[in-house]
């Protein structure tokens, strides 16, 4: 796997090496310090992440990722600084992962194995490059950027702009309204079963008859009842033939 690092600031350019040498099977095979030599390399080398800080000379990290992610080949891009500020911009170019400085040893090695296992995942799918985002999709959590398999979520719930995410152990606060959130969930799994509410098919446990023929439907694992609004309740029954 061939990564680069992006970092003018040569201390932190060194731990971050030395990190990613000790902790990875990853090859370095650039650093810079500056955004423009960075798209010069990128014009003629495949590289298959890039380490990426916000703050660079010439063109900053937020512009450099813009326009990584127009090319035919899209590296992972993991940023790295020590501004909490763009992690939401971070998350809208669907970044791998937004690391904070100064570095914490435990939460690089957790970076790194994820890193390597979803260009593992990727490797065997070249021929349909919308497999990575079918099977995982980023969330954000306290400012970090958590990738996550889609299956993992059990349901969604719309608050004005808002959507809330919710997995078995964790919930997530997405800066989108809920349509827009759903879009980027798999049709064949995900149902928009209420304006207010998508589930995922495959953790119902059990669909209980309510009021005017609609229904309430009982999670897997969770101790909460997503609606079907009767707008759905035709289309609801075809998918679960019922």
């Amino acid at each position: 796997m061939k990564v680069i690092i992006v970092e003018d600031e040569v201390l932190a350019q060194q731990e971050l090496s030395w990190l990613i040498k000790t902790h990875s099977q990853m090859e370095i095979v650039g650093t810079f310090e500056d955004g423009l030599d960075v798209l010069k390399f990128l014009q003629h080398n495949k590289v298959d992440a890039i380490f990426l800080d916000i703050n660079i000379p010439s063109l900053d990290g937020v512009l450099l990722a813009q326009n990584i992610s127009q090319f035919a080949h899209k590296p992972f891009i993991v940023f790295i600084t020590a501004w909490k500020e763009h992690a939401v911009e971070a998350f809208e170019l669907e970044a791998f992962d937004y690391i904070l400085k100064p570095y914490q040893e435990s939460r690089i090695i957790t970076m790194l194995q994820k890193l390597e296992a979803a260009a593992q995942q990727q490797q065997p799918q070249a021929a349909a490059p919308a497999s990575r985002e079918s099977a995982t999709i980023n969330l954000i959590k306290d400012e970090r950027i958590i990738v996550t398999d889609i299956n993992d979520i059990y349901y969604a719930e719309a608050h004005e702009k808002m959507t809330f995410v919710y997995t078995r152990k964790e919930a997530y606060v997405m800066p989108m309204n809920i349509t827009e959130f759903c879009s980027r969930l798999p049709e064949a799994h995900f149902f928009r079963c209420h304006r207010s509410y998508c589930v995922n098919l495959s953790k119902i446990r059990e669909i209980e008859p309510w009021f005017n023929n609609t229904y309430i439907l009982r999670l897997r694992d969770l101790d909460f009842q997503v609606p079907v609004s009767r707008s759905k309740v035709k289309e609801f029954r075809q998918l679960m033939r019922l």
